[in-house]
């Protein structure tokens, strides 16, 4: 399923991925999304402080509509972070 159905905004994705080349911030997400595994993917506070928590690593500032447009595009992907076909269906969809 595209973001952009959940009313995800290509440029934000683009200046995320972006900020994403750079490898301090990358580790810094990474730690903060250590341990997460597909429960914590499917509760909706989780994933909303998850949201935040990289948001700001990122420097991102979320409108509450973007939060919630985030949040239930994560939801909806019923993510298991130990699934490599999950994960190489992510890395297809924003590369």
């Amino acid at each position: 399923m595209s973001y952009q159905k959940f009313g995800i905004r290509p440029d934000l994705v683009e200046r995320v991925k972006l900020k994403m080349k750079n490898p301090v911030l990358k580790e810094r997400v990474k730690l903060a999304l250590h341990g997460v595994n597909k429960y914590d993917l499917q509760d909706r506070a989780k994933v909303r402080k998850l949201i935040r928590t990289s948001a700001a690593i990122l420097n991102e500032k979320l409108t509450e509509v973007q939060e919630e447009q985030l949040t239930a595009f994560v939801l909806s992907q019923k993510i298991d972070p130990s699934s490599t076909i999950h994960l190489i269906k992510l890395w297809g969809m924003f590369r």
